[in-house]
């Protein structure tokens, strides 16, 4: 995939969403970053996305040159969405982030595409429930965070095919249609087809939308 359709890509979705190339240099942040961050996209391609993020959980900073991100992406290995806080031009804001591996040549390394969701107000309620119980209960800290993220998506409940995950996996790798209907042997209308009723089933309005849907649901 070319860096122009990875640019096309992130602006399909309403999500900030923005990409970063192997060295953690952002190449693309989509008009959704623009108004999140209120940082331009002529500002924020080409800084080091870790100076612009500047994020940390709930252990302190996580964004860094070496971060685990970067290590995961460089080697390939596919990336579990996660919470954190993220620096903007008015404030923190706790978010959950999902990562997408896009292939850029058989040789390189890939572009790594970072789709947002503020999650400000339930984590910030997640933070206050979570202390409240520790320092009022006897359950441990452990048992707490066990409690919480017990909860589960109600994506987890949708039913989807066996090509319709096999779909779903080659989109989470950047595929194109073209490309997806090249490795399964079908047409690009039964491709679009299947897209298609990822969309409905997960409730989303574009690829990468579903796509994040399904990563938070532990579909994939």
């Amino acid at each position: 995939m070319h860096l122009e359709e990875i640019r096309e890509l992130i602006e399909s979705t309403a999500d900030p969403a923005f990409a970063i190339d192997v060295s953690g240099l952002i190449v693309a942040w989509n008009q959704a970053a623009e108004i999140f961050f209120g940082i331009a996209a002529s500002e924020a391609i080409g800084q080091p996305c870790w100076e612009l993020v500047g994020g940390t959980d709930e252990s302190g900073p996580i964004c860094s040159a070496d971060c685990v991100i970067r290590r995961e992406v460089h080697n390939k290995r596919p990336v579990a969405n996660s919470d954190i806080q993220v620096n903007t031009r008015a404030r923190k804001i706790w978010c959950n982030i999902s990562v997408l591996l896009v292939k850029a040549g058989n040789s390189r390394p890939p572009y790594s595409i970072h789709i947002i969701h503020s999650v400000d107000f339930p984590k910030r309620l997640e933070l206050l429930v979570r202390d409240f119980l520790i320092s009022q209960t006897d359950l441990s800290g452990e048992q707490v965070r066990a409690l919480i993220h017990s909860r589960r998506a109600a994506a987890r409940h949708v039913e989807l095919t066996p090509r319709e995950r096999e779909v779903l996996c080659w989109l989470a790798r950047g595929a194109s249609t073209a490309s997806i209907a090249q490795e399964l042997h079908i047409s690009r209308t039964t491709v679009n087809n299947h897209v298609q009723h990822l969309l409905q089933k997960l409730d989303a309005h574009t690829r990468l939308e579903a796509i994040r849907r399904a990563e938070r649901a532990g579909l994939i």
